[in-house]
Formats: structure tokens, C-alpha cells, sequence
């Protein structure tokens, strides 16, 4: 059979609506700001999340570190979760690119908490301390399996934030799985956070690019750091135009995607070699535990049977549903695993 890749739903491919809005898009110049297409899709993109403004930016990683650098000073101390995106999966960039040194917090389901955080502030009156500008939290968190942050948690983290001077900026890749979980209006979710970033190429299945929004002025200077780091486009109108399609198409079919990751930890949570509890799926990811250890010789030996699949560690497969993978896909992985798993 075709191999189901359920690495992560980056891997999806435009759809032939997305093709021909790409194909047909208006384009300029981005750096000089007159591509008409990012324009639009920025200033949709605004909207949506209710914020003043927002930018096109190659990838999620740019656009939390282009948000790092404009919220902090060099030698600053940013507060957020050890599992954050921000530090696991971003080659030390915040101390690299923006010269803050992180301090990695424990919180259960990989959420930070307002007790959490207040332990872990100190006056930065006393010269001995790093000054703490920004606090970082993300939604849905991916290393705890696509679980969504309640928007009163995030509430309670912004009010923290503002009582201690700190800006909050929000990982917000896939933002849309916790809207559509939840029900609620994206723009609900990221109210209270000074940026937030998105993702237009996870979920939503457009072959590239992100995007930071929040107010006029964090923006502007967003926009300078995206300038620094590389990421100034020209005519990315023509890739713009497949994110504006995804954000316009296809958000609310990410429930499709959450009904096709509970199927998939149904089919899987009679495994013997395996452990999968489908009450803790909440949006698209699944996460196994593998009790010997051998998540990374497991992942192999699934990848020859026609299933791709990713590991974290030594104890733990991952799956990801996605625009791709639908309910006989999802049937067909479980057919073609069900010899491994016994």
C-alpha cells in the first residue's frame, strides 16, 4: 500500500483549489511592502486573531524568534515552559538571535500555571538579576500531545505578566486545532497576549509560511526583526496566496482531523506493545507509550509496514492526523500496524 504518513501534519500537500489560487495570485515586492496578496492575508490574518496588525513570515520558528527580539533586551530573562517549542525545537535561538537566557518552568500537561511563575520571579531591582521581560506560552502544546490551554489559563498568565511589567507572546502554530476544539473564535484565545504566532503549513495545509500578530507597534518591529533573521520575501505572494486559502477553507475541517486522531487512538488502545488512552486526544496528535523503550526501533519498523510515524523519546510514538490522512487512511495505518502491535 502507500505508506500513511502520520509523521506531522506538515506534510500535506495543496489541494488543487490552493494550487490554482497560487497559480493566479497578484504579486509584488514584499520587503518593499506592495504584494498585494500578503497584504491581504496579513491584514486577514489581523482580523481573525483580533489584533491591530500582523506579518507574513517564512516559518513558525522566525516568527516566535522575530517576537523573542522584540519584546526582550539583550541579557533579559524570559519564563516559560521546559517543553516550550521555543527552546526544544529552536537551536537555542533566543539566546542565540536575541541574547536572553530562558528559564525553563515544570508544569503539568506542559501549561504553565500563575503559582508556577510567581515562584520563579524576582526584582530585578537587586543587580544580581536578569531583568524578566517576557513570558512565553504556547497553544496547543505539542510535546504533551495537542493538548489546548483554557483561555482563562492564558487570562490568569496575562494578568501575571502585566502586574510584573513582562509582555506575554504566545506560540500559537496551531491555535486553530484549539479554537475549533473548543468551539470559540480564535480571536478569543490569543485576547490577552501581546504577540502570537501562527502557522499556516501545520493544519491548515498550506505549503509555507507563518505569521506574528499583534498590536501596531510590536508588529513594526517584528517586521524589522524578520528583516534580520533573512526572512524578507519578494514576491511571496504567489505562497501567500495558499496560507490565505488554508485560513479561509480550511480551519473548521480541522475537525475532522481531532475525529480521526480519537479513531486512530481507539484502534490503537488495545495494542499490547503499545499504550494509547483516546481520552487524552483532545485535537490531532496521539501520543503511544512504548514501556520497553523502543519507540525509535518501533518508528522503523512501522516506517517498512507503510506507516511513518515520529518518536519524542525513547518511550514515546507519535501520530499526527492531518488534511491527508482521513478516516480510511487512518483504517488502513491501523490495519497495516496491527502485526507490530500485538
Amino acid at each position: 500500500m502507500r505508506a500513511v504518513d502520520l509523521r506531522s501534519d506538515t506534510v500535506t500537500r495543496p489541494t488543487p483549489e490552493m494550487r490554482r489560487a497560487m497559480a493566479e495570485a497578484e504579486v509584488g515586492d514584499d520587503v518593499w511592502g506592495d504584494d498585494p496578496t500578503v497584504i491581504e492575508l496579513e491584514a486577514e490574518t489581523a482580523r481573525v486573531l483580533g489584533k491591530e496588525a500582523a506579518v507574513y513570515v517564512p516559518s513558525g520558528t522566525m516568527g516566535n524568534q522575530a517576537s523573542v527580539r522584540a519584546h526582550t533586551r539583550r541579557g533579559d530573562e524570559i519564563l516559560l515552559h521546559r517543553l516550550a517549542h521555543v527552546v526544544m525545537h529552536e537551536q537555542g535561538g533566543v539566546s542565540a538571535l536575541s541574547g536572553v537566557q530562558p528559564k525553563l518552568l515544570d508544569g503539568e500537561r506542559g501549561m504553565l500555571d500563575v503559582e508556577t511563575l510567581e515562584a520563579a520571579w524576582h526584582d530585578a531591582s537587586d543587580p544580581h538579576y536578569a531583568r524578566q521581560s517576557l513570558v512565553c506560552v504556547e497553544n496547543t502544546v505539542g510535546e504533551a500531545g495537542g493538548l489546548v490551554v483554557p483561555p482563562e489559563r492564558i487570562r490568569a498568565i496575562a494578568g501575571f505578566a502585566r502586574d510584573h511589567g513582562m509582555r506575554l507572546h504566545m506560540d500559537g502554530a496551531r491555535i486553530w486545532n484549539a479554537a475549533v476544539a473548543l468551539g470559540r473564535p480564535p480571536a478569543d484565545l490569543v485576547r490577552e497576549v501581546d504577540s502570537v504566532s501562527v502557522c499556516f503549513s501545520k493544519g491548515l495545509g498550506a505549503p509555507v509560511g507563518s505569521a506574528v500578530a499583534g498590536s501596531a507597534e510590536v508588529i513594526a518591529e517584528v517586521r524589522r526583526n524578520r528583516k534580520l533573521f533573512g526572512g524578507g520575501m519578494r514576491q511571496a505572494g504567489i505562497i501567500a496566496a495558499g496560507a490565505l486559502h488554508a485560513l479561509r477553507h480550511h480551519v473548521e475541517r480541522l475537525a475532522d482531523d481531532h475525529r480521526n486522531a480519537r479513531r486512530l487512538a481507539v484502534g490503537l488502545s488495545g495494542a499490547g506493545r503499545i499504550e494509547v488512552d483516546p481520552a487524552a486526544v483532545e485535537t490531532n496528535i496521539v501520543l503511544a507509550r512504548v514501556p520497553d523503550g523502543s519507540a525509535e526501533a518501533l518508528v522503523g519498523e512501522l516506517g517498512e509496514a507503510g506507516v511513518l510515524a515520529g518518536w519524542l523519546d525513547a518511550h514515546t510514538v507519535r501520530f499526527v492526523t492531518h488534511l491527508d490522512s482521513q478516516e480510511a487512511a487512518v483504517d488502513a495505518a491501523l490495519e497495516a500496524m496491527a502485526p507490530l502491535l500485538r
